[in-house]
């Protein structure tokens, strides 16, 4: 008599329009405002919205460029996935594929750090010890269910949020007038190099703050309708964030000393207390949520990547099996997890913080090219998947190449 045969397990589809939408805040607010807020500042100045909206800019057309292929090719893995089916090269999927995970890795080290940093101002342990914590519990978290670690990472994404609403009202409600600057810091003279420069050598650390709503199409396969919903969730969450950062960095700037948020690994609490008047304990909390959130999300999203790519056959199988019992890939989410933890121990913020931004770029040029080429090859999309002008990617691959340059010309 033969053996059943085993039940394949797969990955469950049990995340709605809402669900993305907190996931990509959640990962994305928590990557950078709670943490690089100050460093931003610290190069760009007042001009700090200003690098915040051009890194939004080149993330606009790149969004644009990954909602369409979520729809052509919506599998998890997704940056990979795209260069493997528009451009057909093993070696070129692999180092894309790859190049996701490091940058991953790199971001998750430095949110972590970052928390730590939080941590510390209430917990009077080390920072080794901390950021040990902190990593392994969030990757516990990330192993346990989808549906269950997006529910928590939802519940921690509203927290961070309204954290940051709380800062924008108090900097804002004394002094509406200040708004009337707001363009101004937006938009540095054309002929004021200094400022200009320091806006593009900000410029990678502002990027850093944005990333994250390409982590949202690595769940597209546990996604309900992803041809429908990705799009929307893609476009979304970036808007939002954009806003809350704009505003966040106009108050920052314009309401601490420079020499201060050089001084402090907690820059929103700080921005807290000198807004509020209250104890800073309050926004501390807000900000170890924030900050341990992203770190639990990048944790999902890398052993997605991960998973998908050893189930196209470009890492070993053994790394991508997923648990029969909780439906995720927790061997890869415990390699991961152990990277990261050493990566955070050994590296300054600031290099994990550049690092993944320059990474980042070099996959996102990829993905703007895998979409320019399908629709120079003329191969149409599936009927009913959401579309964009060749132009797009087109000026996907020149934001992110021009930014690149120009982060390497004018960075401190």
């Amino acid at each position: 008599m033969k053996p059943a045969p085993k039940e394949t397990v797969h990955l469950r589809r049990s995340i709605g329009l809402v669900g993305l939408v907190l996931y990509g805040l959640g990962v994305t607010i928590g990557a950078g405002i709670y943490v690089l807020v100050g460093e931003t500042i610290l190069r760009a100045g007042p001009y700090a919205p200003a690098a915040f909206l051009l890194s939004a800019i080149v993330m606009g057309f790149t969004a644009a460029s990954f909602a369409e292929l979520s729809g052509r090719v919506p599998q998890a893995a997704g940056e990979a996935v795209y260069v493997e089916k528009s451009f057909g090269i093993a070696w070129l999927t692999v180092l894309v594929g790859f190049a996701v995970l490091v940058e991953a890795m790199i971001a998750a080290a430095a949110i972590a750090v970052g928390a730590a940093g939080y941590v510390a101002e209430l917990v009077p342990l080390s920072k080794e010890i901390l950021i040990g914590c902190i990593v392994l519990s969030m990757a516990a978290v990330a192993g346990w269910g989808i549906r269950e670690s997006v529910a928590i990472a939802g519940a921690m994404t509203l927290v961070e949020v309204a954290g940051l609403l709380v800062i924008v009202f108090f900097g804002l409600f004394n002094d509406v007038a200040a708004l009337k600057e707001l363009p101004a810091a937006l938009m540095p003279p054309a002929g004021d190099w200094v400022a200009l420069s320091g806006v593009l050598g900000a410029s990678m650390i502002a990027f850093f703050a944005f990333i994250g709503f390409d982590d949202v199409v690595n769940l597209v396969e546990e996604a309900k309708q992803p041809r429908k919903i990705m799009p929307w969730a893609i476009g979304i969450t970036l808007v939002l964030v954009t806003i809350l950062y704009v505003l966040v960095s106009f108050v920052a700037a314009n309401r601490i000393p420079v020499e201060e948020l050089a001084d402090t690994s907690a820059p929103i609490s700080l921005l807290f207390e000198r807004l509020t008047g209250l104890p800073p304990l309050a926004i501390t909390l807000v900000a170890i949520i924030a900050t341990m959130n992203g770190v639990v999300i990048i944790l999902i999203m890398a052993s997605r990547v991960t998973y998908g790519m050893a189930k196209e056959g470009r890492m070993p199988a053994w790394i991508g099996v997923l648990s029969p019992h909780t439906q995720t890939p927790l061997r890869a989410t415990v390699l991961i997890a152990l990277i990261v933890l050493g990566l955070a121990v050994f590296t300054p913020l600031d290099t994990l913080a550049e690092t993944s931004s320059e990474v980042l770029l070099g996959v996102f040029t990829m993905v703007n090219l895998a979409l320019f080429r399908f629709k120079l090859k003329g191969v149409a999309a599936p009927e009913g998947a959401f579309t964009v002008h060749i132009l797009f990617p087109i000026f996907g691959v020149i934001c992110c190449v021009g930014l690149l340059l120009g982060a390497s010309l004018f960075g401190s």
